[in-house]
């Protein structure tokens, strides 16, 4: 199957649809946040790594937020030089943060699906009144010449992965995430958050946080029942995605 699309079913809800699977399919996703991209600290030979492996397989991205950094505004408390890229030391800060951004993922536009704020994100669109997402957003459907890439999500929604393999034999995998919030737990690295969330988002499959950079995977069992009175146990899976920012390496 050569193609994928995304459509909106309402704010912060979105479907991609994979039509037309055969036997032996095989399907990608590629799940990120944190990206810090404009940081002198971001890994972005790491991001094309990713970006390429990611257009290879032909897989959707899905960025729950913090793509950006966007710490040297004027009303940021934690501005300073360091912060900044050279390139972005510029009177029309935030423009450039987009277009760099803009700039940087344009070979890989037709493959961004859904893209979410996060907490800088969002500190902006309060001190400043600017989405830094939907820009992006808006130049990468432009760059990919299709509408049915590159949705603005929330800083929590779903995503229906959707798989049609005969006219009448479909399936959906259901994927919540959420950008993250709190400290970076780093005795727990946040798994106890991880009981929380099956307990409030019991219908997701798969359930991808971010905010503070760490990586894991962790299996929750769950027992269900249907509407027929049958018990089945099912496996969710929770997901933290570490970004591409590295404080140490540098």
């Amino acid at each position: 199957m050569d193609d994928w699309t995304v459509s909106e079913l309402r704010p912060n809800v979105h479907r991609i649809s994979f039509d037309g699977i055969a036997a032996g399919w095989e399907g990608w996703a590629l799940l990120r946040s944190d990206a810090h991209h404009d940081s002198p600290h971001a890994r972005r030979d790491l991001e094309l790594e990713h970006l390429e492996l990611a257009r290879q397989r032909n897989a959707p991205v899905i960025d729950y937020g913090d793509l950006f950094d966007a710490m040297g505004g004027r009303y940021d408390p934690r501005k300073m030089d360091s912060v900044v890229r050279p390139e972005h030391r510029v009177d029309h800060y935030f423009d450039s943060l987009v277009d760099g951004a803009a700039e940087f993922y344009g070979p890989y536009a037709d493959l961004f699906a859904v893209l979410g704020p996060g907490n800088h994100e969002t500190a902006v669109l309060k001190q400043h009144s600017l989405n830094l997402t939907h820009s992006l957003a808006r130049q990468l459907r432009q760059v990919a010449g299709r509408q049915d890439r590159a949705f603005v999500g929330g800083y929590s929604g779903y995503v229906l992965f959707h798989f049609q393999m005969q006219k009448t034999v479909r399936s959906t995998l259901r994927l919540k995430y959420h950008h993250g919030y709190g400290g970076n737990a780093p005795v727990t690295d946040g798994i106890i958050d991880a009981k929380r969330r099956a307990q409030v988002y019991p219908d997701a499959h798969i359930i991808a946080t971010g905010h503070i950079h760490k990586a894991w995977v962790h299996p929750v069992a769950q027992e269900r029942m249907t509407e027929a009175g049958v018990v089945r146990s099912d496996m969710q899976w929770h997901i933290c995605t570490p970004g591409y920012k590295d404080g140490y390496g540098h």
